[in-house]
């Protein structure tokens, strides 16, 4: 099976063979990680918003000494 490579988009066979799959070759793996260490890419999640919505803090009460 043949597929584009996700970085530079170079055919690249997909087999056992490529250590690197999906990507072509160790260099194009490592940007990619990159991008995600960078956060440049970021996985949608609905629970975050309604996490967030959903807090509230707790009113402290002053103890008197």
């Amino acid at each position: 099976m043949i597929v584009q490579c996700p970085t530079c988009k170079q055919a690249v066979k997909w087999s056992e063979e490529n250590r690197y799959r999906p990507f072509c070759s160790e260099r194009c793996q490592l940007i990619d990680l990159g991008a995600w260490a960078n956060e440049e890419y970021r996985v949608p999640s609905e629970e975050e918003d309604a996490l967030s919505d959903a807090y509230q803090p707790t009113e402290t009460k002053k103890v008197e000494e």
